[in-house]
């Protein structure tokens, strides 16, 4: 999940530090509003965790910087919630367990000091009777990156076009989940915040990035997979019951090369979401070219009805102004290489393409979704812009869908 790096970033002439706009005006508080951006996007903060990685990544950091939401006059709702969790688990304590919450900060993931891989939100709390109980928490509701909320946003949405979602946010049917590259775990923790019937899969392969998002970034490490399918813990302790609730058991994050994965694997994913930029920038040429082992053997692991497919990219060629990301070259190739192989390979399939823009960064969202039948572009178009309002009341999320569904939409040919 990558950021670019400053020297890459093209800011329009309006000031970047500005609120998403919306036409619901009872929207929740996003806390990973762009606005709050010049808070984690400075090298002012302290590292917390540094290391090197022997798998592309070179130096991998954690900076944590100040949060200034939410306010600290709200932290004892969080901390009541805390001590309520705790009683329900241990009923028949003697003893009344109040936490106390120390702060929140952001906490950016980073390659070599310069790229800035991911963001999250992160809660630091304590036992009071314990005072050495620290725990991280990251705040699965609040996305910091605007790339994450376009995918997240044309991802649902197309996929809800072709199946029953509801079904699963009410957690009546199970949503199978990948997502390959792990980050700081953003993505991943939030659709399963938001999704109940959702079973979520990662794949990272740098365990360097797996230990920085667990120790320093406040995801659940109860989610960490053995090679042969157990949990590196048998059992998750009490301070996870406590804050997770459940999110933790429907996490599975693996140590392992997506081409390896993707091959051995029998699951049927109703939804996949890639995004592996390594520390040079780069998106592993295996993970698109047509004619790879990974390529097909993911046609055969998406969902033939409804099979959702959400890539990352970075534009090849910089923002100019106002105007949105032109299709360079690279870009072209990655969107017709995924049509290809999860489309037009399979008679029996069919399906749409297309690529929207995220606001602020040099990203695009590659959507490949199966089941669409028959319509027109100015059909399937209103279908997106209707389903996008339903997918947002329905997960309450607190940035519009419809904004991300509608910048720069273009079909691949």
């Amino acid at each position: 999940m990558l950021i670019l790096n400053r020297s890459r970033l093209k800011l329009s002439s309006i000031k970047h530090l500005r609120r998403l706009t919306t036409s619901n005006p009872r929207r929740i508080e996003d806390e990973g509003d762009w606005f709050y951006s010049s808070e984690w996007w400075d090298d002012n903060g302290n590292t917390v965790f540094r290391s090197v990685s022997d798998k592309g990544n070179g130096v991998v950091s954690v900076v944590a910087s100040h949060a200034s939401r939410p306010n600290e006059s709200q932290w004892y709702k969080t901390e009541n919630w805390l001590g309520q969790r705790y009683a329900e688990l241990r009923p028949r304590s003697e003893q009344n367990v109040s936490f106390r919450i120390l702060g929140y900060q952001w906490r950016t993931l980073r390659f070599n000091d310069v790229t800035r891989q991911s963001t999250a939100k992160v809660m630091t709390a304590y036992n009071e009777s314990d005072p050495g109980s620290i725990f991280l928490m990251q705040q699965a509701h609040c996305l910091a990156v605007p790339y994450l909320k376009s995918m997240i946003s044309a991802g649902l949405t197309s996929l809800s076009c072709n199946c029953d979602m509801l079904s699963s946010v009410y957690g009546k049917t199970s949503m199978k989940v990948l997502c390959i590259g792990h980050g700081g775990g953003s993505l991943p923790l939030f659709l399963a915040c938001k999704i109940p019937g959702a079973m979520i899969d990662i794949v990272e392969i740098d365990p360097v990035v797996i230990s920085a998002s667990t120790l320093a970034m406040g995801f659940p490490s109860y989610s960490i997979m053995k090679k042969h399918g157990e949990r590196s813990h048998s059992k998750p302790n009490l301070i996870d019951k406590v804050i997770w609730n459940g999110i933790h058991e429907r996490l599975f994050l693996y140590e392992a090369d997506a081409e390896q994965f993707i091959t051995e694997s029998t699951n049927i994913y109703d939804m996949v979401f890639v995004d592996a930029y390594d520390g040079d920038d780069i998106f592993p040429r295996k993970l698109w070219d047509p004619d790879s082992i990974f390529l097909k053997a993911l046609g055969e692991r998406v969902h033939p009805e409804h099979g959702t497919v959400v890539v990352n990219l970075h534009s090849d060629i910089d923002i100019v102004g106002e105007s949105l990301l032109p299709m360079g070259k690279y870009v072209s190739q990655v969107c017709k290489a995924y049509k290809k192989v999860l489309l037009d390979d399979f008679e029996s399939i069919s399906g749409l393409a297309f690529t929207v823009h995220a606001p602020w960064v040099c990203n695009a969202s590659l959507v490949v979704s199966r089941g669409f039948r028959n319509g027109t572009c100015d059909t399937v178009l209103n279908t997106l812009i209707s389903k996008s309002l339903e997918v947002e009341n329905t997960l309450n999320l607190p940035f519009s869908c419809l904004q991300y569904i509608k910048r720069g939409l273009m079909f691949v040919d």
